[in-house]
């Protein structure tokens, strides 16, 4: 339990918090102004200290060095006392425990930083073992170079030791590399420390430069957190040095990790420009959702395999209109893309299919031939067509669909009509004659379609059917089944489409029925109402729920407030919020075993809430 240190933002492990001293402190951030250590027990007895609301006391301690027995580290286990100001407290990462403090130092960081695996499995223990609203710090190891890596996987206070010591060896440190001072001719930065000339220039001032390198690159990186755009920056900063590469990969094979911390919309573009891109978690999270949990409702139409284009939605785009124009509804458009794998028309607006810009070159890379041939093959093993019409130019799109029409588990029909370019006059002549014949659905049943689609995505498989109804009984044009009555009914216009219930009565006057849902274009999603979270809960589909305490919140849902929180629940996730004295929905602002974990911060967002 913390009662000085909270989190406020997060971007993937990443986090902006703060520590809540005399003058509050913005985390990432340096240690040494306010960083006061009670002493080490090896060497002397230490009397409690008394703490400072200023500072950030550490407890008395012992560190014991990598490999030390179990039996050693118990016999020589330290009682931490409790004091009434902010402390922090010295644990090693093969066996941290929470303390009760609101800070914690890895005392054998040293001995991990610098190693990729071992990095890896530090962090995640220490992680796994603590509080998640306390603070991470790890002495003696930041320099310019690493903080915004040792920032990516959830670290939140450094110091300065590293980075001044090696300005005294005469190590000239920046955020992408580290210089000889003897090999400089020219200091390549404008701080204080380097605006005397070169020749003047002294390892006491190239100390002096460093701790204002690592002070800059964490301002750098709490403001990449903020905007949600450090992994952009790590992209590229994790080449300059083989450690940091070594890190992002192996951080990159920790999915629950990542993904458990990792929003499930920000208004961040995901850039794409390089291969590590492939990896992350918003794509890899889009792709396993759209293999797995999504569902093709048009039984109907073939399959229109086209290439996504630079404009989003994809819709919007000049060219996207001519393929509509072809097809006229009598197929069920899906989009080509690298990074994104393959998007149905109904999750084109569902971030980050319409948040992601990438390099177009024209050339792909095996990396992403690979990624997108897979993503397509796992999509026709999931979803049933008669055939697949791909209208997709050669380079790229034209070697995935002959990659996968080859595997000897997809068992269905390719044609290809793109002559030379997909929106020449004759290639869409093309693409118009091969859906001759072919029914056209409705634009309301492209839009039940869509409702149901981003349910399925945002909650699970088969969700849109259990929450919405299956659309499979006889539904015409209106909404209405052969029985003259409604599943659902959308108005608005897409994509800001307005979803009601099934009985015309159940609404206020002058509306179509009783309101369940919004669709928010802004990023693909479903804003329920009151009556479509009962509806909700009432279904078979997953639910993402958060029990609280006996109050009627308004606003907002503090941690302390929670009870228990389904453990699938991730920032923005739209969850029901029920306790003993109210019914409420809202929208998550942590993962759901934060929620549980932390006793500061605010859980979820509430939009709407019954009094019981």
């Amino acid at each position: 339990m913390t009662d000085h240190f909270e989190i406020h933002e997060r971007d993937g492990a990443a986090r902006i918090g703060e520590l809540r001293l005399a003058d509050p402190v913005t985390t990432p951030a340096l240690a040494d102004p306010f960083l006061v250590d009670a002493g080490s027990l090896w060497t002397a007895d230490r009397d409690v200290p008394e703490g400072d609301e200023s500072e950030l006391t550490v407890l008395p301690h012992r560190s014991f060095p990598a490999g030390t027995r179990e039996e050693v580290r118990e016999s020589f286990r330290v009682d931490h006392p409790a004091i009434d100001a902010p402390t922090a407290a010295v644990v090693d990462s093969e066996a941290p425990r929470d303390v009760g403090a609101d800070a914690y130092v890895l005392a054998d960081a040293s001995g991990f930083v610098g190693h990729g695996e071992a990095f890896r499995d530090a962090i995640l223990s220490a992680k796994s073992a603590l509080p998640a609203d306390t603070a991470l710090h790890l002495a003696g190891v930041a320099t310019p170079l690493n903080v915004a890596t040792l920032a990516y996987v959830g670290v939140d206070l450094v110091d300065a030791s590293l980075a001044r010591t090696k300005g005294a060896q005469g190590m000239y440190l920046t955020a992408d590399a580290e210089h000889f001072l003897e090999d400089l001719e020219e200091l390549p930065c404008a701080c204080p420390a380097c605006a005397k000339p070169r020749g003047e220039f002294t390892r006491v001032d190239c100390a002096d430069h460093n701790v204002n390198a690592l002070r800059a690159e964490l301002r750098r990186v709490r403001e990449r957190i903020r905007s949600g755009r450090l992994r952009d920056y790590l992209e590229g900063q994790a080449r300059h040095d083989q450690w940091l590469t070594a890190a992002f990969r192996e951080f990159d094979d920790q999915w629950g990790y990542l993904e458990e911390r990792t929003p499930l919309m920000r208004d961040a573009e995901v850039t794409a420009a390089t291969a590590e891109t492939l990896d992350r978690v918003e794509i890899r999270r889009f792709a396993d959702r759209v293999t797995s949990r999504y569902r093709n409702r048009f039984s109907d139409q073939p399959l229109v395999l086209v290439p996504c284009s630079a404009t989003k939605p994809y819709s919007d785009s000049q060219s996207h209109r001519q393929f509509h124009d072809a097809v006229k509804w009598r197929g069920h458009t899906v989009s080509m893309t690298s990074p994104i794998g393959v998007v149905p028309q109904e999750l084109e607006t569902t971030y980050p299919a319409q948040h992601y810009d990438s390099v177009v070159t024209g050339d792909w890379s095996e990396d992403e031939i690979g990624f997108v041939a897979e993503v397509l093959r796992r999509y026709l093993v999931r979803n049933e067509y008669s055939r697949v019409i791909a209208h997709v130019p050669e380079h790229g799109y034209r070697e995935v669909c002959e990659r996968v029409e080859s595997d000897p588990e997809i068992d269905v029909d390719f044609e290809y009509t793109c002559v030379d370019h997909p929106t020449t006059d004759e290639s869409l002549g093309e693409l118009n004659a091969a859906l001759s014949g072919e029914p056209a659905y409705s634009k309301r049943e492209r839009e039940h379609n869509t409702v149901r689609a981003i349910a399925d995505y945002l909650l699970g498989d088969g969700a849109g059917d259990e929450v919405f109804g299956d659309g499979a009984d006889g539904s015409s044009d209106d909404g209405t089944n052969d029985s003259g009555s409604a599943e659902i009914r959308t108005t608005g216009r897409y994509p800001k489409l307005q979803v009601w219930g099934d009985d015309p009565d159940a609404g206020r006057e002058g509306e179509p029925g009783e309101q369940l849902a919004t669709m928010v274009p802004q990023y693909g999603t479903l804003s329920f109402t009151l009556a479509g979270a009962r509806r909700w809960l009432a279904s078979d589909a997953p639910t993402k729920r958060v029990e609280i305490d006996g109050f009627v919140p308004h606003g907002s849902v503090l941690a302390p407030g929670v009870v228990d929180a389904d453990d699938g629940i991730r920032v923005g996730d739209e969850v029901v919020i029920e306790g003993p004295k109210a019914f409420a929905v809202g929208r998550a602002e942590m993962s759901g075993p934060e929620m549980v974990e932390s006793t500061r911060g605010v859980a979820s967002e509430v939009r709407h809430v019954d009094e019981k």
